[in-house]
């Protein structure tokens, strides 16, 4: 095609556009409008080259990025003069290997509606199929083992494609064009025993073990209170939550409130867990979720697990195929004897997972997403971040709820969850992360990034890497940095940063901060009063310690008529070590403050899991209560520090007046938000900054989260809060990665070790 009026155009695509069914788009958009050239897979992304009318070009250019695939995420769209082979047609060209990669990794995601029809069409080749996939759907990341994105570097290259898969591969107007996981009852995995099989298993009320995407399931009967409590038991699970899988929006609306954005992330291609209000007459098992008035549901993440609801006909369980605080199974021998004890039967596949991806967890906030814990369907897609990198960076997170992130130019790749990496498979999991993912990327760091806790698990391993320069970032810094980048901003803010505890400058646990800061430095402007936490980290562990603590800083601990003292036998030997400071490290956590609290109120004396008694707390708070206590905050030098002691008070005051606890437990969230907004706009008429940050496990409570976000607001602030990656741990490496680039564009390398 070529002679007068033809003009001829280089068109480079960034972003998801790889194994996402992006060129067989651009090549029908070219067939439909006559347009000769070509496509091809580059290191970069896409790149087009395009002749034709100008106005046809014109219109081409125009309308590529708005009917991209679902899956598609187009970062940038550069147009450029280009000369173009005069040869008529259009083109699908052999992906190009040449040079680094800058393409980017799609996650894995649920089956699209066509998947789905096919696999409920009697007459279709596909009928009943559990593997069934397209370019619109099914396993990316966890089956990748090298790059570039293609059939021989996933787990599917042991199964050969047939003559029928290898046509629709081959089609550019096919739907699974390229689509490397494409297979078919002729061709693909196999399952161990047949849905119906499982289906009846669990109607029976067993325990079946299900290989996922990312890894195995462990599923039962929902309504089933023997079957549930026998998962708990032999799970080793005493109180967590269990997550339920229904079939569909209706299903989910029979067991919760469901609101129109909660069912949109519901049914949306991630398929997270989302939390929701639970219905008093839900048919679920009381033990299903015990101590919440929420449960966490899932769609069906997979073709398998949309046929296993469709044959029990009602919701499952659908936890993590684990022992409690292990990480989930994903390896089929592994799974083999490590849920053994667990599972009564497996529904097993022959197609392997290369990387172990968790199920990510959301709840919806001011009608947008929120989340607790993002991996898969969203792992490992990039942030995009104002502020390129000068260097690769390699974060290594923290030791609880780890993610890793690397960052290179403007991406942020922060990894699926990997876990808590006291437990050694899953430090193991942690190391092959960074090995894997930089492997895919195709980044070599130059620097390590890691927590300030020297005895922090990922801290030793950052800074026993070799070749790399090594940044220690303080905790609470990287998570105001984390909420700063989730939202493209560079400060400075006011960073409200509450959690459990991480480790200070000063040597001490903080975790109740504000931090004058930015993406380069932070000034601490005030604190929660420090107190010992007796017996270190036990005192996470079983909150009356802190209840101890914080009635002896007020001259109440030998109160006889304070029932927490009577129901914990080692009261004062506990009191005698945070007197003399003997295994007491000082803490201003205000997730600590909570655990007082919640002890005091009997609600939880000892934990199970991470976070727990705070969870309960708000779980009985009174909704309609709209008192709080006031906050009592101490100056000292242009610096503030807000008495936790003064709201324990207030609280066994109203105990010994006999207000509810639920009434107690409302007043002291109220009163926690207050002092967020008390104590930044002291720092605000010191400073002048009027943009807060709100970051730390603390704020996944949404009652403080809510109330703090009003309260601010009225009062002039703008409020920045997460919304791409969670607020507690799971954001740390995001946070750790945009400071060491902040530092270097600042001249400021920081390097140590």
């Amino acid at each position: 095609m070529t002679g007068r009026g033809l003009i001829r155009r280089r068109i480079d695509v960034s972003g998801i556009v790889q194994g996402v069914g992006f060129r067989p788009y651009v090549y029908g958009l070219a067939q439909q409008l006559a347009l000769a050239g070509w496509v091809e897979n580059n290191p970069s992304g896409v790149r087009i080259e395009i002749e034709g009318p100008a106005e046809l070009v014109d219109d081409f250019v125009e309308q590529l990025p708005v009917g991209a695939p679902p899956l598609a995420a187009i970062e940038e769209l550069t147009v450029s003069p280009a000369v173009v082979e005069a040869a008529p047609g259009f083109r699908i060209l052999e992906s190009r290997r040449s040079g680094p990669t800058a393409a980017l990794v799609a996650p894995d995601v649920a089956p699209c509606s066509a998947c789905l029809r096919e696999i409920r069409t009697p007459q279709d080749r596909r009928f009943g199929y559990a593997f069934t996939n397209c370019t619109n759907c099914g396993p990316r990341y966890s089956i990748m083992t090298d790059i570039p994105y293609d059939r021989p570097n996933t787990t599917m290259s042991a199964f050969t494609l047939c003559r029928q898969c290898e046509l629709e591969y081959g089609d550019p107007t096919d739907r699974r064009f390229h689509a490397q996981p494409v297979c078919c009852p002729a061709c693909g995995p196999r399952l161990s025993i047949t849905v119906d099989q499982a289906a009846a298993s669990i109607r029976r009320g067993m325990i079946v073990a299900v290989k996922g995407v990312g890894g195995y399931h462990l599923t039962t009967l929902a309504r089933d209170a023997a079957a549930v409590a026998d998962l708990r038991g032999r799970k080793h699970r005493e109180d967590k939550p269990f997550a339920i899988m229904v079939g569909d929006l209706r299903a989910a609306e029979q067991l919760c409130s469901v609101t129109e954005a909660e069912a949109g992330l519901l049914a949306s291609p991630q398929r997270p867990i989302v939390l929701l209000p639970r219905r008093s007459d839900a048919a679920v098992a009381p033990t299903v979720a015990p101590f919440t008035t929420e449960l966490g549901l899932m769609l069906p993440s997979s073709p398998l697990h949309q046929q296993l609801l469709d044959a029990v006909e009602e919701p499952i369980v659908c936890t993590s195929g684990n022992r409690s605080d292990e990480p989930i199974a994903f390896l089929d021998d592994d799974a083999t004897n490590r849920l053994a004890p667990i599972a009564d039967v497996f529904l097993s596949n022959d197609r392997p997972i290369r990387t172990r991806v968790d199920d990510s967890v959301y709840r919806v906030v001011d009608e947008q997403p929120y989340p607790i814990r993002r991996s898969r369907g969203f792992a490992p897609a990039p942030l995009m971040v104002p502020w390129p990198a000068a260097r690769p960076v390699l974060a290594l997170g923290a030791d609880l709820k780890n993610t890793i992130a690397f960052h290179r130019g403007r991406h942020v790749f922060v990894s699926h969850h990997i876990g808590d990496l006291d437990d050694f498979a899953t430090f193991r999991s942690f190391t092959d992360a960074i090995a894997h993912l930089g492997r895919l990327l195709d980044i070599e760091p130059a620097v390590a990034a890691f927590d300030l806790h020297p005895d922090y698990r990922s801290s030793r391993h950052g800074a026993e890497l070799d070749d790399f320069d090594h940044v220690a970032v303080q905790h609470h810094h990287a998570h105001i940095a984390s909420c700063l980048a989730d939202a493209g901003r560079q400060g400075p803010v006011i960073g409200v940063a509450f959690d459990g505890l991480g480790y200070g400058d000063d040597g001490t646990f903080w975790g109740g901060e504000f931090l004058l800061a930015d993406l380069v430095g932070y000034d601490r402007r005030a604190w929660f009063a420090p107190v010992p936490m007796p017996g270190g980290d036990q005192a996470a562990r079983q909150p009356w310690r802190m209840a101890a603590v914080y009635l002896d800083a007020l001259g109440e601990a030998d109160r006889a008529d304070l029932a927490v003292a009577a129901r914990c036998p080692r009261w004062d030997d506990v009191l005698q070590l945070a007197r003399t400071g003997t295994r007491s490290p000082l803490t201003s956590s205000v997730g600590r403050l909570f655990d007082a609290v919640a002890s005091l109120l009997g609600v939880r004396d000892e934990v199970s899991y991470e976070g727990q008694a705070a969870i309960e707390l708000e779980q009985i708070a009174d909704r309609t209560e709209t008192i709080g206590y006031r906050p009592v905050i101490d100056e000292a030098d242009d610096r503030l520090l807000i008495r936790g002691d003064r709201f324990v008070a207030d609280v066994v005051r109203d105990l010994r007046a006999g207000v509810p606890e639920p009434v107690i437990a409302a007043r002291f969230h109220n009163g926690i938000a207050d002092a967020v907004v008390a104590t930044c706009e002291a720092i605000r008429d010191q400073t002048g900054t009027s943009t807060v940050a709100l970051s730390g496990g603390v704020f996944l409570n949404r009652l403080v989260l809510t109330a703090a976000q009003r309260g601010l607001r009225q009062t002039g602030f703008e409020v920045l809060r997460h919304r791409q990656v969670p607020c507690n741990d799971g954001g740390i490496s995001l946070g750790q990665a945009v400071i060491v680039a902040a530092r270097d564009r600042a001249g400021e390398r920081g390097a140590i070790g």
